[in-house]
């Protein structure tokens, strides 16, 4: 179903809601019983950047557009939810889910998935095995972070997909990757209405990207009824959803509020239902009121960092990157951008003992231990380079950036902070032509292979942004996805992160709380690995 370009027709409630993130007069919601009815199965949601395109596949896909193919897409495959100790709920990394298959299982060749037969795409076009074959082939095929997504569970080419008839399909895997299985419940791999692309496909874009950029073709819990982007989004429940219980939400309209204050009191005014990925110091300020509901939940696998591009002198030099590292100014970040929401990752013991993911570095903040660094490295009198952030997340990286720059500074490394925009963050990175940046990267899958198989591994051309190159870590990483031995395993983790540590391409600082604070109506918010919003269990009583 094609996204129209046009204004949607909009609740009255949200009228008010300017455009921009000004925050205008909102209308009081009809107190006729449709109306009410009406605004009791509509979820409001003000975000700070929203989604730049509605295909997870496209070149630069932001991560707003996770949380939009989760909700407009089936994936064969789910992950089944659980309660954590303060009563929240979130996804289950050790709990797979049918979804669009209703069951599989393990061959000598790799796995056998049976289709739902009574599933349908949003335009009422049966689901098949086909699509699926289709989807995985384009999956692995246009290159960047959907291709090496899945390389990730060893799923790489298209012949190791097979429509063996209408509703089974086939996986064949070269090796025993215990990550394949998993890989297949992460956002990437959607099935999409095959037909439909290809009906708006051309010979320059034989995969339809440009098409389903802005339009959806999926079959999941909800279509897309309007896009406005930089604006709004609008998706509105699919009937004839057969992969899980209907959701109890009919529609849900995500507004763009860029100013943090603006979203802040929309919800507090009660204008609103959700404010999502709230900054920490209104997090903290509001799970105090009282007045809405705070859930924050540390996001697994998780960190920001500082990372240095070491193919650019003078990041090449790893005393170089071992004094930035005691630069820092941790616990200033700590107490003045993050507001306690969130789990130190420095002054951690010298020697590597525990496989866990992610764990503290042991460095600490130490200026006159990274003048001396300075100077072995021949560098007594500074250097000047630039630093990079993302303003789509300004509100961590900002700040951050500020007090980094000051800190270096006392080591004499000048810095000139390179505002990116949001929307153009993802390509930017790609790029690797940026010499130090301040960044945040989460790995999907709750393995610490995973995480460096994104971050580390000399042959990723997404998320290894410092462009680090290692035989040595790429041997270790590759062992771990493969090995079965509990004892050898560890090691080979403990082995590759006391080498990261050694050699510090990227300097963790915290790992983050995904916070979301919402009317206390509003149930059935569940933490995702994504970082989006599954909107299929959420309802407003």
């Amino acid at each position: 179903m094609a996204a129209s370009c046009k204004a949607p027709s909009l609740p009255r409630f949200i009228l008010g809601l300017a455009v921009g993130g000004a925050l205008g007069s909102v209308a009081l919601f009809a107190t006729a019983p449709a109306a009410a009815q009406s605004r009791e199965e509509t979820l409001l949601v003000v975000v700070e950047s929203g989604t730049n395109s509605l295909d997870i596949h496209t070149v630069g896909a932001n991560p707003a557009s996770y949380g939009v193919t989760w909700n407009t897409y089936d994936r064969l495959i789910t992950y089944g939810t659980k309660t954590l100790p303060d009563g929240s709920l979130s996804y289950d990394h050790s709990v797979l889910k049918p979804e669009l298959a209703e069951s599989w299982e393990a061959t000598e060749e790799g796995i056998v998935f049976h289709l739902r037969k009574d599933a349908k795409f949003h335009d009422g076009t049966p689901v098949t095995a086909k699509d699926v074959k289709w989807s995985f082939d384009r999956m692995v095929t246009v290159g960047g972070f959907p291709t090496f997504q899945m390389a990730a569970g060893s799923i790489t080419k298209p012949e190791q997909f097979e429509a063996i008839d209408d509703h089974t399909f086939k996986v064949k895997l070269p090796v025993k990757d215990k990550l394949a299985l998993p890989d297949l419940g992460v956002p990437v791999p959607v099935v999409m209405n095959s037909a439909l692309v290809k009906k708006n496909a051309t010979p320059e874009d034989p995969w339809g990207l440009e098409w389903t950029k802005r339009n959806d073709a999926g079959g999941g819990a909800y279509k897309v009824e309007s896009w406005k982007p930089g604006q709004e989004l609008v998706l509105t429940r699919y009937e004839e959803w057969k992969s899980g219980p209907l959701p109890k939400l009919k529609k849900v309209v995500m507004r763009e509020v860029p100013s943090a204050g603006n979203r802040r009191a929309l919800l507090e005014r009660g204008d609103v239902d959700v404010s999502f990925d709230l900054p920490p110091k209104d997090s903290q300020e509001l799970a105090k009121g009282g007045k809405v509901s705070v859930v924050g939940t540390p996001i697994e696998n998780s960190l920001w960092f500082v990372g240095m591009n070491v193919k650019m002198p003078p990041f090449d030099n790893v005393k170089v990157r071992q004094a930035v590292s005691y630069a820092v100014p941790y616990q200033p970040i700590m107490d003045a951008v993050v507001y306690g929401r969130g789990i130190p990752m420095f002054g951690g013991p010298e020697k590597v003992t525990s496989a866990a993911w992610p764990q503290p570095s042991p460095y600490r903040t130490d200026i006159a231990k990274a003048k001396a660094l300075m100077a072995e490295a021949g560098f007594s009198d500074g250097f000047t380079t630039t630093l990079s952030i993302n303003q789509g997340a300004a509100q961590i990286a900002e700040p951050l950036a500020t007090l980094l720059q000051e800190s270096l500074g006392q080591i004499g490394i000048k810095t000139t902070i390179n505002k990116v925009p949001g929307a153009n963050w993802r390509a930017a990175i790609l790029k690797k032509d940026q010499p130090i940046l301040v960044d945040t990267f989460s790995g999907w899958l709750n393995y610490p292979e995973y995480y460096f198989f994104w971050g580390y591994h000399g042959q990723n051309a997404v998320f290894n942004v410092m462009s680090y190159q290692n035989p040595a870590m790429d041997k270790l990483i590759d062992a771990a996805r493969l090995e079965s031995d509990k004892a050898k395993y560890e090691d080979d983790i403990k082995s590759f992160v006391s080498l990261a540590f050694e050699e510090m391409p990227r300097v963790p600082l915290f790992q983050y709380y995904l916070d979301i604070a919402m009317r206390k109506n509003v149930t059935g918010y569940t933490y995702w690995f994504h970082r989006g919003l599954d909107f299929r269990p959420m309802a407003k009583g």
